[in-house]
């Protein structure tokens, strides 16, 4: 019994599979995800130390 869940499992699976590869563009939508998250994190990471720079040279100015 369990056996036959594998079996279909894996024939599922491989069909899913066959019918991915048959679209050339499938992949590229996660790839742009990827891409734009790490260019976001790294302009916060960028904007960040801006901002901290920033505020020790105001905090830095004596009145």
């Amino acid at each position: 019994m369990i056996r036959f869940y594998w079996k279909a499992l894996l024939k599922v699976m491989r069909t899913r599979f066959a019918l991915l590869r048959q679209v050339p563009d499938a992949g590229y939508v996660s790839e742009w995800v990827l891409l734009t998250a790490l260019l976001i994190s790294a302009v916060l990471v960028v904007a960040g130390i801006f901002v901290a720079k920033i505020i020790a040279k105001a905090n830095g100015i004596e009145l």
